[in-house]
């Protein structure tokens, strides 16, 4: 079993932010994969897909971002989870709007959902897609610039990063991450 976690804060004042881009990768897979029913657990919603035979589980924490480890360990002592079967999708300031980035181990280099992550499950080695959303312009503060909305000019880049972590998590399923990583980190 391959799990894929989607990192972002939960209620409709978020939904459209840039720190929700886990969440809309994980609403893209499910619509792909055509997940119907999303369930309450592991203190987030679960969604379950079988792809080439596989089977896929995408978990979206309800815990707000600073939390979202409790949800990833709650999952894991339950189901005796490998965290090399893991693939944790998030935003990224260090990465520019219209990019992916693929790691499998690191720091949180300051993402308190990746810092949570780490704090939960002991280690900084797990699978990972950064979805860029760019720094915001100097004097800025960036939790506001996290928590807020995509400008019109940014939707095709947003897009643009949107489809290529879809593809790379498929192909996560599919081939060794490192093959992955390597095909996707241009």
């Amino acid at each position: 079993m391959k799990w894929i976690v989607g990192l972002g804060n939960p209620g409709t004042q978020y939904e459209d932010t840039r720190h929700n881009v886990g969440f809309m990768a994980l609403d893209l897979l499910a619509e792909r994969w055509n997940v119907k029913t999303w369930q309450s657990k592991f203190k987030g919603l679960v969604g379950e897909a079988n792809v080439s035979g596989s089977k896929v589980v995408l978990i979206k924490p309800m815990t707000y971002m600073n939390l979202s480890g409790e949800s990833l360990r709650a999952f894991m002592d339950f189901h005796k989870a490998d965290l090399l079967d893991l693939l944790v999708i998030y935003d990224d300031l260090d990465t520019e709007l219209g990019k992916i980035r693929l790691r499998y181990q690191g720091s949180p280099g300051g993402h308190n959902g990746i810092k949570s992550i780490i704090q939960h499950t002991g280690t900084q080695v797990f699978n990972r897609i950064r979805i860029g959303i760019s720094r915001p312009a100097p004097g800025k503060n960036i939790a506001d610039y996290v928590l807020s909305n995509f400008g019109k000019s940014e939707a095709e880049g947003l897009q643009q990063s949107l489809q290529q972590t879809v593809l790379a998590a498929e192909d996560f399923l599919m081939e060794p991450f490192e093959k992955t990583m390597a095909k996707y980190n241009k």
